[in-house]
């Protein structure tokens, strides 16, 4: 590069003819085949590539050049276009097409709230339920490790490759047990379990363990306008019993089918409300909680379950995902720290009850956090199918935080998409600096985080993993630490854009408003997604719905509820062990009496155990 080429005033044409030439002499691109309309990645830019390209422009262009704008200007005519005009990296502009909010995108006036009354999750690290969630985030768990012997040898027998297995990413975080399941509790004949996909089986385990954490007796649920929104994107168990025409039956195909995976849980509590699955694929669980928020303040629906699952049959997906270099050799997700170098996968479930305040707030409901408003936007034509798009990014920003009638800068904290990858990060950084970070004193950052950095990449399962642990943050005032942030990325400007990332526990900030939160979800295929959640209003009475008001001493009777006596047996002791070390450990045994009649489902075997105090009981424990 000359010297006079290193001089200011490159014109626009000057830079386009620049762009062609070091396509041609460094990348390989013929002359002929450089189309100056098409995304720089159909042309062989790479990340790789993008950074040595961001250095030579910004030589030539004598100051700045991010790695970023090749994904806001995806092609050499808006790139060159956009240079030309001056822009500056680290000024985080706003992309003129996020300058406006999408016609319908919001509502603007933040009417009907929904609240969040219930929490379920299956996860790994042996996560069962929001309290062990909570303290494995507390306790800086991280749950990747090598992909379990026991999991993909059998689809090696029968479908793959043993050479290709060695060569593929050996980290995930992966549940235990997978395989096992309940079927005489759900009603499920032998026969048809072993044929449905272990995502179903799953998702119905979750879904009633959020109902007992809402105090919902199910059966109260029957022939309700109940929704149930469910991101799930991959059938690998279709495939895997479908392989083999001798194995087919008549439940393989409601087995392997992604539509029946919400559509099973709506038959089993016999709702009448929406059922669908939703694939975004990254973003689905997140998209799923924005529909079903859209389904109650239409009043569609009632009530509605939202969440996702995701589980790794195979290795094929990730075997793919290896082909484009997108896993983590380091075995980390590295979110917004300097060694991004990629993500890794993982699976899960998690589901949340959600119903209008005004009407939680009647039924006498916990809320353990509101939701404001959220939006969904796409790509479009990117800078190739599985780019980022950094101004649709800023664009469903400033779309969700119309809908919840909340000015970006009050709020505190965003749970982040927050991969892993060294230019994924950055660019949605840059979104957030633009429309979260103007405005902000620079001792007053927004805080970001990401439960990648603990769980890994759960995919259709992603958004709702980081939607429970927002809502756990902002309901106990404590923001988990992003693992292993040591050396934040150094094509992100933290400062000058406002962000701060947390790298340790960290009390929520002291603000004159609700805590307040942002969730970020964004699909391979482009489909972004974001929601605004905000601490409980206090209640007007803390009482229990339905509570006796009578505290004078007396007999309490606590019912137990179980398909056999074994149940009743198991239950049993799961609750003692929650009175005595558990968390029940302070709550009053008629509050307890109270939940277990009104808001547990009924079976027919019971057993009962009378009581005037924790020490001493009557005659008890009698199974009919």
């Amino acid at each position: 590069m000359t010297e006079a080429a290193g001089r200011a005033g490159v014109t626009e044409e000057q830079l386009r003819a620049w762009l062609v030439d070091y396509l041609i002499a460094q990348i390989g691109c013929a002359a002929d085949q450089v189309d100056a309309d098409a995304p720089l990645r159909d042309l062989g830019v790479g990340s790789t590539d993008a950074l040595v390209l961001s250095g030579e422009l910004s030589e030539l262009l004598g100051r700045p050049v991010s790695a970023v704008e090749f994904w806001e200007y995806p092609t050499i005519d808006v790139l060159a276009a956009g240079l030309a005009s001056g822009h500056d990296a680290s000024s985080t502009p706003e992309p003129a097409a996020a300058a406006s909010t999408p016609s319908g995108a919001a509502t603007g006036d933040g009417a009907d709230p929904i609240a969040v009354i219930g929490l379920g999750c299956r996860l790994p690290g042996d996560v069962e339920g929001p309290d062990r969630y909570w303290d494995f985030l507390s306790a800086g768990g991280c749950a990747i490790g090598e992909v379990p012997d026991d999991r993909w040898p059998q689809f090696v027998r029968d479908a793959g490759s043993a050479a290709a297995l060695a060569t593929t990413t050996r980290w995930g975080a992966f549940l235990r047990d997978v395989a096992e399941f309940d079927a005489d509790f759900f009603g499920v004949s032998p026969n048809e379990a072993e044929r449905m996909d272990p995502q179903q089986r799953l998702l119905l385990e979750v879904t009633e363990e959020t109902l007992a954490h809402a105090g919902i007796a199910p059966e109260s649920l029957r022939h309700t306008r109940t929704g149930v929104f469910v991101g799930a994107s991959l059938s690998e168990y279709g495939y895997l019993v479908g392989s083999e025409l001798g194995r087919v039956d008549g439940w393989s195909g409601t087995g392997g089918a992604l539509s029946i995976i919400a559509n099973r849980v709506s038959y089993h509590y016999d709702l009448r409300g929406p059922s669908l699955t939703v694939d975004t694929a990254c973003s689905s669980s997140l998209v799923a909680i924005h529909l079903a928020c859209r389904s109650l303040r239409s009043g569609e629906s009632t009530l509605a379950m939202a969440g996702g699952v995701n589980l790794m049959l195979g290795p094929a997906v990730t075997r793919s995902f290896d082909e484009l270099g997108g896993m983590s050799p380091s075995g980390r997700c590295h979110s917004f720290d300097a060694a991004a170098d990629g993500y890794v996968r993982g699976e899960g479930c998690g589901v949340v009850l959600l119903k209008r305040l005004a009407d939680a707030e009647r039924d006498g409901d916990r809320v353990l956090a509101v939701v404001r408003g959220s939006a969904v936007n796409q790509d479009g034509r990117s800078n190739g199918l599985m780019a980022p798009n950094p101004a649709a990014q800023v664009a469903v920003l400033r779309a969700a935080y119309s809908d919840a009638a909340i000015p970006p800068r009050d709020v505190d904290y965003v749970e982040t998409h927050g991969t892993g990858t060294l230019l994924g990060d950055p660019i949605e950084a840059r979104a957030l600096g633009t429309v979260l970070g103007r405005g902000r004193p620079a001792a007053d950052p927004l805080l970001l985080g990401a439960v990648k950095s603990n769980l890994g990449h759960l995919e259709a399962a992603a958004g709702v993993a980081g939607f429970i642990k927002a809502v756990l943050a902002v309901q106990r005032g404590r923001i988990p630490a992003n693992l292993g942030f040591a050396n934040p990325n150094p094509h992100i400007a933290f400062d000058a854009q406002r962000l701060a990332v947390i790298a340790e526990p960290t009390a929520w900030p002291q603000r004159p408003h609700p805590r307040r939160a942002g969730v970020s979800g964004f699909g391979f295929g482009g489909t972004n997604a974001h929601v605004v959640i905000e601490q409980a209003p206090v209640p007007a009475a803390a009482t229990l719905r339905d509570a006796p008001r009578d505290t004078s001493p007396a007999v309490t009777s606590l019912v137990v509820t179980g398909q056999s006596p074994e149940r009743v047996a198991a239950w049993s002791a799961t609750l003692a062990d929650w009175l005595d070390g558990g968390a029940g450990a302070g709550v009053p045994l008629r509050e307890i009496a109270h939940a277990l009649d009104f808001h547990s489902p009924r079976s027919g075997r019971f057993g009962v155990v009378c009581a005037r105090d924790r020490a001493k009981s009557d005659r008890s424990h009698v199974v009919l």
